[in-house]
């Protein structure tokens, strides 16, 4: 496989959030919040390169909407380069890692930062389409990729 991007621009990690008193207790009531959200996607690998899609500035806190009264989240990534033949695959891993990651109560909605890729709102449309999502997930080799992507590092 060739690299469309030979050499991406890195980024530092953000700090690892410390966990309050309150999120120990187990019987008190703590909605989510974009920073969780982010912690859970954070470390999501990047397809082409040995790097986190926050790493890569592909996913920032910032872009993460979470709406617990309306049981809603929004994500906003941006691919490295516009034209960038990963970003339906980065979007699904996305997807997927907050799928199996949050109760089942929130709408999900993964979405290309507007003006970030030449062919986004095909993409939107892609990741924004349940059925399809589903019958992705049914082929196998794709479905080994999205699981080495949402994989920790020590699992890979």
């Amino acid at each position: 496989m060739e690299l469309e991007n030979l050499n991406p621009n890195i980024f530092k990690k953000s700090d690892e959030r410390p966990v309050t008193e309150s999120e120990r207790n187990e019987n008190t009531v703590d909605p989510i919040d974009s920073r969780e959200v982010f912690d859970l996607i954070r470390n999501i690998n990047d397809p082409e390169h040995p790097l986190t899609l926050e790493e890569l500035h592909v996913l920032e806190e910032s872009r993460v909407e979470v709406d617990n009264e309306k049981n809603s989240i929004r994500i906003l990534f941006t691919p490295t380069i516009p034209h960038c033949s990963m970003a339906t695959l980065i979007g699904l891993s996305i997807r997927v890692k907050l799928l199996r990651s949050l109760p089942p109560r929130f709408k999900i909605s993964v979405q290309i930062t507007p003006g970030t890729h030449s062919s986004e709102n095909a993409i939107n449309k892609q990741l924004a389409d349940k059925e399809r999502i589903s019958a992705s997930l049914e082929n196998s080799t794709l479905l080994e990729v999205v699981n080495q992507c949402i994989a920790s590092r020590s699992n890979r």
